[in-house]
């Protein structure tokens, strides 16, 4: 076993050596710029074309052409609520979305609200979803977006995507999901939920990083953007620069792999996290789970241990296991979580979480290990904790 051990996979996720191996060539040798019309760009760019087929087969998208290319999913969200509200505002300008989305879609909502748009932030329940009663009351006949993230990037509360698609079709209202933690973790179906835009990314998903996608559809109903990045016209025209081709290559080696063998690998890492979530039960009192155990990505694992800080936890390990405090929403952010103040977690307990995040690579002898230097941790943190001294705890 090596250390440190890394639980950190909803930040990112370490590149997997037969993306690597499907890049090297390309690094090597591929140098070209795909928009050339010499045999050097045309082979750059049916490398680039490969890899749309490839990100497009992963969410059943019917055709490759539906997948724009973007830097990561933070851009893709930016080009499809921005993009969506300059194109359809006669239509209306209002938009709905979640308190618990990622800061990618908040940040451009409020952007969008202080240009006169007006958001609606759904609220959610304990469990970290919203109830479809409320998405139903909050539609208006000026409303033109609803974005809804597939998982939560914090306690990985997974929502009902074809439900909300249900609905957003029946109103003739587009539909956009921040797929960045769901891409390549579970199983994703534009069609069969009728999503109309999704973005991701390769970096959450055992790819490079500065490389995502953007799909919109093209029929029932074709959907329209307004570029957020102008210049030589690159991908139709809705996001311009030169193509990345082998970040691309490598994008579409990881979504490769992630079809063929994401069941598989997701009933894996689930039986690694109950063995963590068991184990630190067995092994402590006066811990909670955040979220819902059901509905919750098969790689997370958000816990909050009772009467000690969270940030004081993390130090203490960070030596050895990655992973993060549960009381920032964002680096270097001291405030505590939106995210845990949506689902009602007292503040004391907002303070005291973490958040694991397991994945590929991870194995029995280090979740193992986590469990008991987190117990042992804990135990020993409590002990200068004058409330669970008074309460009997030790």
């Amino acid at each position: 076993m090596k250390f440190p051990i890394y639980l950190d996979h909803h930040a990112t996720t370490p590149l997997d050596p037969r993306v690597l191996e499907a890049m090297m060539p390309v690094l090597k040798h591929e140098f070209a710029n795909p928009a050339s019309h010499h045999p050097f760009g045309i082979k750059a760019a049916k490398l680039a074309e490969k890899a749309r087929e490839e990100i497009a087969a992963l969410i059943h998208a019917e055709d490759a052409q539906e997948i724009v290319f973007t830097s990561g999913a933070t851009e893709s969200n930016n080009l499809a609520i921005k993009g969506v509200a300059e194109i359809y505002q006669e239509k209306g300008r209002h938009m709905i979305t979640t308190a618990i989305e990622h800061k990618a879609v908040l940040e451009p909502c409020r952007a969008l609200e202080r240009a006169g748009y007006r958001v609606t932030y759904l609220p959610v329940t304990s469990g970290g979803l919203i109830q479809l009663g409320d998405l139903e009351r909050a539609i208006t006949d000026k409303t033109i977006l609803i974005s809804v993230m597939a998982a939560n990037n914090e306690i990985g509360s997974i929502q009902d995507l074809a439900a909300i698609g249900k609905i957003a079709k029946a109103k003739g209202i587009l539909f956009h999901a921040d797929a960045a933690q769901a891409a390549g973790k579970i199983h994703l179906d534009v069609q069969a939920m009728e999503i109309d835009l999704l973005s991701f990314s390769a970096h959450k998903m055992y790819g490079p990083k500065g490389v995502g996608a953007l799909y919109i559809r093209k029929k029932n109903p074709r959907v329209r953007v307004s570029p957020q990045m102008h210049g030589g016209g690159h991908e139709n025209g809705l996001r311009s620069g030169t193509l990345n081709v082998a970040g691309l290559v490598g994008f579409g080696a990881a979504c490769d792999i992630a079809r063929k063998e994401m069941k598989q690998e997701a009933s894996r890492v689930l039986a690694l996290r109950e063995r963590l979530r068991k184990g630190l039960w067995e092994g402590l009192d006066d811990i909670y789970l955040n979220g819902s155990l059901e509905n919750r990505l098969p790689h997370n694992l958000n816990v909050s241990f009772a009467y000690v800080e969270g940030e004081s936890l993390l130090m203490s390990v960070n030596e050895e296991i990655a992973v993060s405090s549960g009381s920032a929403c964002a680096s270097a952010t001291p405030e505590p979580s939106y995210v845990m103040k949506a689902i009602g977690v007292p503040q004391e307990l907002i303070h005291t979480a973490i958040r694991f995040g397991l994945g590929r690579f991870n194995t029995e002898e280090e979740i193992d290990y986590t469990v008991k230097r987190f117990v042992d941790t804990v135990k020993n943190l409590r002990t200068t904790s004058p409330i669970y001294v008074l309460k009997g705890g030790i």
